[in-house]
């Protein structure tokens, strides 16, 4: 049986729970087995909560992506202010930090880059370093396995919300160890604890764990739509559709333009395992291409262990750029609170990419320039692991 990090800290609690003064970064996923809240698991350990903060989407899990900002509010059962660190602030002030002796963050990634917990995780570590105060991870298992790693490394010159640690896209770490990987490889000096869980193995998918799935944004409903996840984000920086305004987000992508056959057709030359693309016609009720019938697939893992979410992503960019040249387009900025570049870059990382993309190089061959860095990335994260 796996036993979450919130699990683990409320079977043994240590002796500076009810001591401290406690911040909480969480939110409406950060729940135990039984659908508990962390927030009152540790109001009834006799922890003492200062502060709640909340990361992207808000507290409740309740906005939509790209700016949609949540305010800062107040816990009426706490008695306590909920600040939102997804608003005009996207890291919380050194000041308030200094009122707290811990800060403990139990958040569901889903471990890919571009989710931004991780960010917000970071950025508090970043807070907590110059405030001398201690950070407490309640780990939680990455839903793809931490085994498997892909995709490019973040290139420096394009740090965004989205990227902003040299990670790769499906980076194979849970979020304790993604915070460790930020202390020993990121120059993050923070005073950092993690309470890790048991039972989990790198190898185990969400399913296997037997947890409850909350979703941790509005647009993760499920946990196998964090499979698809690590590629389907990519279509964020165009003109198609990711199936947002639908009931099956990342699940589901299309556009007006887009001809299913000729689609199919160029996508034969790719070796995509572990998957099937089902045509269909769908009808976001918002977002892009809202109340207009949109002509798609929808995406069915069928092997979620062979199947290569970032190399699906790039072999569809890729078939889009070549089948549908006239209509098909990337978005301009914003994104994410970046003005200048384009969505896609900084989603995928480096211009370099997308570059590639358009002038048709080998997406085998893309792979290959990037593994050494992949190489150095799996040494170099051998230190943080916690589990076998």
């Amino acid at each position: 049986m796996v036993k979450l990090g919130c699990e683990v800290l409320a079977d043994d609690p240590p002796s500076w729970l009810r001591t401290c003064r406690l911040g909480l970064l969480s939110n409406q996923a950060s729940v135990n087995r039984s659908f508990e809240n962390v927030h009152r698991i540790i109001e009834r350990l006799g922890g003492r909560i200062e502060y709640l903060f909340s990361p992207q989407h808000g507290f409740f899990a309740e906005k939509q992506a790209n700016m949609k900002e949540s305010t800062d509010g107040w816990n009426s059962r706490l008695q306590v202010p909920l600040i939102s660190l997804y608003s005009d602030k996207r890291q919380p002030e050194v000041e308030l930090l200094e009122k707290i002796d811990a800060l403990l963050v139990d958040l569901q990634d889903v471990g890919t880059r571009v989710y931004t917990y991780t960010t917000t995780m970071g950025l508090c570590m970043e807070a907590a370093a110059e405030a001398g105060t201690k950070v407490v991870i309640l780990d939680r298992p990455n839903p793809i396995n931490g085994a498997q790693i892909e995709g490019n490394m973040l290139n420096d010159g394009y740090r965004s919300f989205v990227g902003r640690y040299s990670v790769p896209m499906r980076h194979g770490l849970t979020a304790g160890e993604f915070a460790r990987y930020l202390v020993q490889h990121c120059n993050i000096s923070c005073d950092l604890e993690v309470v890790p869980m048991q039972g989990w193995k790198r190898s185990c998918l969400f399913s296997a764990t037997r947890l409850p799935w909350v979703f941790p944004s509005p647009n993760m409903p499920t946990w196998e739509t964090a499979i698809l996840y690590p590629g389907m984000v990519l279509f964020e920086g165009t003109n198609v559709s990711e199936g947002r305004g639908t009931t099956l987000p990342f699940q589901l992508f299309g556009a007006p333009f887009l001809s299913q056959s000729e689609l199919l057709s160029y996508l034969a030359k790719f070796n995509l395992e572990g998957v099937v693309l089902r045509p269909v016609l769908f009808e976001p009720a918002f977002d892009k291409w809202q109340g207009e019938t949109c002509c798609g697939f929808q995406i069915h893992v069928t092997d979620a262990l062979k199947f290569r979410p970032y190399y699906f992503g790039l072999a569809l960019l890729q078939s889009l750029l070549e089948v549908h040249r006239e209509q098909f387009r990337w978005l301009p900025p914003p994104y994410e609170y970046e003005y200048e570049k384009l969505p896609i870059d900084i989603i995928l990382g480096d211009a370099a990419v997308r570059e590639a993309l358009e002038r048709g190089a080998e997406i085998d061959g893309l792979e290959a320039g990037w593994q050494e860095n992949l190489d150095s990335y799996q040494a170099a994260r051998q230190s943080c692991l916690l589990y076998e």
